[in-house]
């Protein structure tokens, strides 16, 4: 009798990439291979990739070396945002064997009737403007939370990005599918899911193969909160102009959405935002924030920051400095501006030094620290309910609280995917919250 073959799996990027990779990881499994850790022997190993900065190209190569140090003679697949942009940069990779675009990774194993080494990689690619259906996702098993897509793609033309080019149009699960999908989560015992997307507030574009809008993002919001057996919901990064004040009052008073918005602002300078084609100006961003701290004072709110755009002066990028400085966030994201091939922005004047980028993202880093601790702080001497992650960590067990306050203590199993009522009582050297439990652990 053959052995199963083996396949393992390593994942680039945002939250989207982890819920597809878990998703075909089951494709997989259905087809009789075992999965392993991406440090094990595999026969197959499946790398998703991103290409949202230079970094995640770069580690590409390295990833393979690590999958060809396990098995040099392992069957290598590329798929992911890359694959579809540079397919032919990635095939010419030594040690990648196939290379799979926007629609075909979601029928890799139609390709591996021959897993023979290739000396060049071969390309099995779309073009951009066919990737114009929905295939639903969702991450378990990784963690204990669950990342849900609900939409993909994007119509939005930001100077900077190369998303629209990697995943095509935005379109959208239906809603019957996303509820069908966060049943399934929660009948496997998850506790937390995670609503992710390319621009999960454009939600319900696209929904029956259309351009219309079927439903709303605030919809699909009012739709997940009747789940029964559902602790928590956490949206993920939404766009300022798609995030309504009716999304915000109705998460204020949700028993399942948590106080935990992501809102990418990009730069606190008007200009530059022009330049960049966002479609929203630093106004409305002040007020969505002022919105949400109104309603949930205690919500936690984590913003995405691009240093080095071109065009950025020593003034401008003060200006988005003080801008943060003076608004009521918890955390950043700092990204520093990275060229992508392709995009408007790659060809524009008043290119930033990349010694100045560094300098000016590790003032933001030492901003989003101040931002942290200041927030955590407001939160000593409160009750909070604590969903424990599944890792020991040095010893140590992780869990967060509904509005993303981390938190840690001694290494416990029993505490693993349960809920806990905790009393935060300080800041450790790590920047992480101590608490004293408010009664004893109960197991779920």
């Amino acid at each position: 009798m053959n052995a199963k073959k083996k396949v393992a799996f390593y994942t680039l990027g945002c939250k989207l990439n982890f819920s597809e990779t878990s998703t075909i990881a089951r494709y997989f499994e259905k087809e009789n291979f075992d999965r392993v850790d991406f440090s094990e022997f595999a026969d197959i190993y499946v790398i998703n990739t991103c290409s949202v900065t230079e970094n995640a190209d770069k580690r590409f190569k390295t990833i393979v070396k690590q999958a060809q140090k396990s098995n040099p003679e392992a069957f290598v697949i590329a798929i992911g945002c890359y694959a579809q942009l540079q397919p032919k940069q990635l095939a010419e990779v030594d040690g990648v064997d196939l290379v799979l675009g926007a629609t075909e990774k979601f029928k890799i194993t139609d390709y591996l009737n021959d897993l023979t080494k290739n000396e060049v990689g071969t390309i099995h690619s779309c073009e951009i403007e066919d990737a114009d259906f929905y295939v639903g996702s969702y991450s378990f098993g990784d963690r204990t939370r669950a990342f849900l897509k609900v939409q993909d793609g994007c119509d939005y033309k930001c100077t900077y990005c190369t998303i629209p080019l990697a995943r095509g149009i935005s379109r959208s699960d239906t809603l019957q599918n996303v509820l069908k999908n966060a049943r399934e989560i929660t009948q496997k015992g998850i506790k937390e899911i995670v609503l992710t997307g390319v621009n999960i507030g454009d939600y319900g574009k696209g929904e029956f193969g259309n351009k219309k809008h079927e439903h709303t993002f605030f919809e699909l919001v009012q739709a997940l909160d009747t789940l029964e057996g559902l602790e928590r919901v956490r949206i993920s990064s939404i766009e300022p102009n798609l995030l309504k004040n009716e999304t915000i009052d109705f998460v204020a008073q949700s028993k399942n959405f948590v106080p935990h918005f992501h809102v990418p602002l990009q730069s606190g300078s008007n200009q530059l935002l022009k330049l960049m084609r966002r479609r929203y100006m630093k106004e409305l961003y002040q007020d969505r924030v002022a919105h949400i701290k109104e309603k949930m004072p205690n919500a936690c709110i984590g913003v995405d920051v691009i240093v080095g755009f071109p065009g950025e002066t020593d003034a401008i990028f003060l200006e988005t400095y003080e801008f943060l400085n003076a608004l009521d966030v918890s955390y950043l994201h700092v990204f520093s501006y990275s060229e992508r091939p392709t995009t408007l922005a790659a060809t524009m004047n008043g290119k930033v030094p990349k010694n100045v980028r560094s300098k000016r993202s590790k003032m933001l880093r030492g901003l989003s620290a101040k931002k942290r601790r200041a927030f955590y702080e407001s939160q000593l001497g409160t009750v909070q309910s604590v969903l424990f992650e599944g890792e020991n960590k040095d010893g140590y067990i992780h869990g967060f609280t509904r509005n993303y306050v981390k938190v840690k203590t001694p290494w416990n199993p029993a505490l693993v995917n349960t809920t806990q009522e905790v009393n935060l009582k300080a800041i450790d050297q790590d920047g992480l919250v101590r608490f004293e439990f408010v009664s004893e652990v109960v197991e779920c």
